[in-house]
């Protein structure tokens, strides 16, 4: 029988265990989403900072260059005030010695220090030690990436906390546009709040000229240049696309859903839908959709299934050799155009 997976209390949960009467004298954090983590960490700081009576009792280090026994030797000294210590220790897959000792003190912390420690990545195998002793007292937390429409729900939870409203279809747009970088996306919203003002509203518009702004490129004006068939822009784009960071599988994977969606127009005109509900059942936005529907009507049948093996062709590459990355997708473009 297969081992079913262990699981822990999500990093989400954390703001439950922030109170005075609730703070955890320990607070592990770890998973792949580092944008959760940093701010986990900051939130359990904030709490805890109104009890510290020094600064001598809050210190941020790393476990680079330190050992287990240093750890556990500065996290049971007393406080130099009356309260509470404060130790955040970063890098915890860096401390030198045996970790499984630190379950002993996981057993029977100190009232009087909050040990916050982020680790960030997976952990292989929650049943060993220190992690098991971690689960037993309910002080580790996993934070886990949004993806999709959880990543979609947390922007448009993210803009409500800032007194602004956006849609669902908005907040899939600038994702599409930004991508999955929790960070990034968040410096990207300050920017449109920035602009915004007193306004309430983020429209597409306004997360276009922001994009237009910042005079970068996006996946969907690659689209737009393929659906003018426009080669030398097309290039253009996603030669910058790739300085810019983004990886040529993501340019595959975002052409892959286009065409997928011209595919699919021809039906959708014959039966009479609306731009907004064709646009949803594409997976597009409205604004967009005219652009699709234009392309739709070059990109069809011999043509589409010569763009299909074109692009499992890149996919292919990619995976499986080293050519590099500009030369696969420039290879791919002149295919498709």
């Amino acid at each position: 029988m297969a081992k079913s997976k262990i699981s822990v209390p999500s990093i989400f949960l954390i703001s439950k265990f922030l109170k005075q009467d609730s703070l955890l004298p320990i607070y592990f954090f770890f998973g792949e989403d580092s944008y959760s983590i940093d701010n986990a960490v900051k939130a359990v700081e904030t709490a805890v900072q109104p009890f510290l009576s020094s600064d001598f009792d809050k210190e941020i280090i790393s476990g680079k260059d330190r050992t287990i026994a240093e750890i556990i030797d500065l996290a049971s000294a007393f406080p130099f005030g009356t309260e509470r210590k404060l130790i955040i220790l970063k890098d915890f897959d860096e401390l030198k010695g045996d970790k499984k000792i630190f379950a002993n003190y996981v057993k029977n912390p100190p009232s009087f220090t909050t040990l916050v420690i982020s680790k960030h990545g997976a952990i292989s195998n929650l049943e060993a030690e220190p992690y098991s002793s971690l689960r037993k007292y309910s002080y580790i937390f996993e934070a886990n990436e949004l993806k999709g429409e959880e990543l979609i729900a947390w922007i448009i939870r993210y803009s409500a906390r800032k007194q602004k409203a956006i849609s669902h279809e908005n907040a899939s747009m600038l994702l599409s546009i930004v991508g999955e970088n929790r960070s990034l996306i968040e410096m990207q919203l300050q920017k449109i709040f920035a602009y915004l003002g007193e306004e309430k509203e983020i429209t597409h518009e306004i997360i276009q000229k922001q994009s237009s702004a910042l005079k970068e490129y996006t996946i969907f004006d690659l689209q737009n240049a393929i659906g003018l068939r426009n080669r030398t822009k097309a290039v253009e784009i996603a030669n910058n696309l790739l300085d810019k960071g983004k990886e040529a599988l993501f340019i595959i994977v975002m052409l892959t859903r286009y065409f997928t969606a011209l595919a699919q127009i021809p039906e959708l005109e014959k039966n009479g839908l609306s731009d907004q509900e064709a646009a949803r059942i594409v997976g597009t936005h409205s604004f967009f959709y005219k652009d699709y529907k234009r392309a739709s009507l070059f990109y069809r049948n011999q043509k589409l299934i010569k763009v299909g093996k074109a692009l499992f062709n890149a996919d292919l590459t990619i995976k499986t050799s080293s050519i590099d990355p500009k030369t696969v997708i420039t290879m791919l473009l002149a295919e498709i155009l």
